[in-house]
């Protein structure tokens, strides 16, 4: 059986070996397009095929304020490239490997920016927190607000047992929104990303589903 979108309480036997317990379990992208998280002034939906052209925009209007701190904007070089990106969230989500949402304006419905659980293990029940917002969304409490729906779903429909977070050592902005989630941190990676021309150390943090 794939290791993908399977129910939390479903085990896998391999010859010569108990049962293993295979205890993340992904909703479909269909079932959260017809429920999706709301928290007061957003609204996270799958990233879908269809967003490519927004997330361009939204990268587009943001680079010199994403590009500080995230090694992955000077890629995201031509509108075709948040296609491919929009692709591999499709993929990814179906394939058990992670789930992005596209952080919407309640409202508008505008778009954002992104948050999402990566690098999914299935074995060990644990993921990797990422998100941005485009430079006019920001300072006003939206990513906090969207990220924690983001974790509380995690924990509450994955059954994620540990979540991990890194930023940048003097990316305040980030640290703020990783202290105000009950994250605990756990150490410095030192150079661990080249963004730019700048190595950048890492404050490395994470939340257990345990925790208080």
């Amino acid at each position: 059986m794939p290791l993908k979108n399977r129910e939390a309480n479903d085990a896998i036997a391999y010859p010569g070996s108990q049962p293993v317990a295979h205890l993340l379990s992904i909703p479909s992208r269909s079932a959260i397009r017809r429920a999706p998280l709301d928290t007061a002034r957003t609204v996270l939906v799958p990233l879908e095929l269809g967003d490519g052209g927004e997330l361009w925009e939204a990268v587009e209007s943001s680079r010199w304020h994403l590009e500080r701190w995230l090694p992955w904007v000077p890629f995201n070089n031509a509108p075709e490239a948040s296609v491919r990106y929009a692709e591999a969230c499709v993929s990814d989500w179906d394939g058990g490997r992670a789930v992005r949402f596209a952080i919407r304006d309640k409202q508008s419905r505008e778009l954002l920016g992104v948050v999402g659980l990566d690098s999914c293990v299935h074995l060990h029940r644990s993921c990797e927190l990422g998100y941005w917002l485009k430079r006019e969304a920001t300072g006003r409490g939206l990513m906090t607000e969207a990220a924690r729906a983001c974790v509380d779903f995690a924990f509450a429909r994955m059954a994620v047992h540990r979540i991990r977070c890194a930023a940048a050592t003097d990316n305040s902005a980030s640290l703020r929104v990783i202290a105000r989630l009950g994250f605990r941190f756990e150490g410095i990676a030192r150079q661990a990303e080249l963004v730019g021309s700048r190595w950048l150390d890492h404050a490395i943090f994470a939340r257990l589903s345990s925790d208080e």
